[in-house]
């Protein structure tokens, strides 16, 4: 069947940008067909070429700017715009900061919650470099090893040396562990036959411990040369752990269930307002230390804590909202699905004498649905769930137990918003601004922590 799109693929069209999608790309319509185009933002007139052609939309590629926004900044690569490594690289930071309170503002309107104020977005000084955790694959390009990141929806690689974003400690020990392999010739992973041995070389850092992890993802078990190449790798300062993962699947997965200690420890430590964690090389550790403590602090200012209150952190990962809590409550549950969290969650709160917490492994809606029907009433609920939001029967468990507030830290405005109405029905309200928090610079992501309280007191 013929298409009825007004635009075809290959041809130049002169278009106004319109708006920006929640994924930073620019919306120019022809007829009312929208077109997709990376590196262009509202109010600019551009010629754009036709990259590919949907049923309902395109994807076009800007090919001269004919009109420039005044929030446009030179370009610091064309490779973080085409990997989607910092897809809003191009526009300047007090306007990312203002798209990202636009889209909780606009998702809301589209929810009637128009009345719902959000607050400007919590920047950052320095918008570059922030990120603790790179995981980076390895690929053979003319015939020689080679570290980058994949062109946005696809499976090539574009070399990379400098991540823009990434700490400029990481992005030295990935080139640095690059070159080691290089020296001994080991063969990188080809997706394609499911052959080769390094897929991916994962580097963690503690902004404040300055330690690094550095872990060697491998399709098989047996490494060529791998006790010299631990050695160089332990070598690198500031290398306290060195670990080998194996992942033996056919999978975009990147991690594998296998690992083994090459040398040194098997965790590093990271500060975090002021307390001690450990992270393993499958621990979630939230990627921007600095925001991520700014995040943290909102979230407990807004819990209203006088040192007297129960709380519950569900999704409470390896403890770090539950020990920042600890210190200003009287007792912190947190439930959390991934089994060595909790263990690690444990460890951080022995560590650092939290003896007022309780984490338990188990899936958020059941271990909530129990702790209500063992008659826990907690003054407050934490929540900090992934993109999909809460199951409806963790709102239901939530508002069962009739606690004061619930502070709700979101990676995704669509879900909060989704949620808001959910606990509006059921007597929750929000009755002060929703706050935006960016923690990742140069992307379209934005967190928020909004306080919902309850209005039968």
């Amino acid at each position: 069947m013929k298409s009825t799109a007004p635009v075809e693929k290959n041809l130049v069209y002169t278009v106004e940008i319109e708006d920006l999608t929640y994924q930073g790309m620019g919306v120019a319509k022809i007829e009312h067909f929208p077109i997709f185009i990376a590196d262009s933002i509202p109010g600019e007139k551009i010629e754009t070429k036709i990259i590919k052609v949907q049923k309902n939309f395109a994807f076009g590629r800007v090919e001269k700017v004919l009109e420039e926004s005044p929030d446009r900044v030179e370009s610091n690569d064309a490779a973080y715009t085409q990997t989607g490594i910092a897809p809003l690289q191009h526009i300047t930071y007090d306007a990312q900061l203002k798209f990202k309170q636009n889209q909780i503002k606009n998702l809301l309107k589209k929810s009637h919650l128009e009345d719902l104020e959000v607050a400007d977005t919590v920047g950052m000084e320095n918008p570059t470099g922030y990120r603790n955790k790179a995981q980076i694959p390895v690929r053979k390009i003319k015939g020689k090893l080679q570290t980058g990141f994949f062109k946005r929806n696809s499976h090539d690689l574009v070399p990379i040396e400098d991540f823009y974003i990434q700490d400029p400690v990481i992005d030295k020990v990935i080139v640095e562990v690059r070159d080691i392999l290089r020296e001994f010739y080991i063969d990188p992973y080809r997706e394609a036959e499911n052959k080769g041995i390094i897929r991916n070389i994962m580097v963690r850092r503690g902004r404040r411990s300055g330690q690094i992890m550095v872990v060697l993802i491998t399709r098989t078990k047996d490494v060529p040369h791998l006790a010299e190449i631990t050695e160089a790798i332990a070598a690198i300062d500031g290398v306290v752990s060195v670990i080998q993962n194996i992942n033996y699947k056919q999978t975009n997965v990147i991690m594998g269930d296998e690992d083994r200690v090459l040398a040194g420890e098997s965790v590093i430590h990271d500060e975090l307002l002021g307390l001690d964690f450990i992270i393993s090389a499958h621990s979630f550790y939230q990627v921007n230390p600095i925001q991520t403590e700014k995040l943290y602090q909102l979230a407990i200012d807004k819990a209203g804590l006088t040192g007297e209150e129960t709380v519950i952190d569900v999704y409470s990962g390896i403890g770090t909202i539950s020990l920042a809590m600890a210190k200003a409550a009287k007792k912190v549950y947190g439930v959390e699905i991934v089994k060595e969290a909790v263990q690690d969650a444990k460890i951080n709160a022995f560590q650092n004498n939290a003896s007022n917490t309780e984490f338990v492994v188990g899936k958020a809606e059941e271990q909530m649905q129990k702790w209500q029907e063992d008659g826990l009433k907690p003054d407050v609920v934490v929540v900090d769930p992934p993109r999909k939001g809460l199951d409806q029967s963790v709102i239901d468990a939530t508002v069962g137990m009739k606690p004061k507030r619930v502070v709700y830290v979101s990676c995704n405005p669509a879900t909060l918003v989704r949620d808001i109405d959910r606990f509006g029905e059921q007597g929750y309200v929000v009755n002060q601004p929703i706050v935006p928090v960016d923690q990742f610079p140069q992307t379209p992501h934005v967190e928020s922590v909004t306080v919902l309280e309850r209005t039968d007191k």
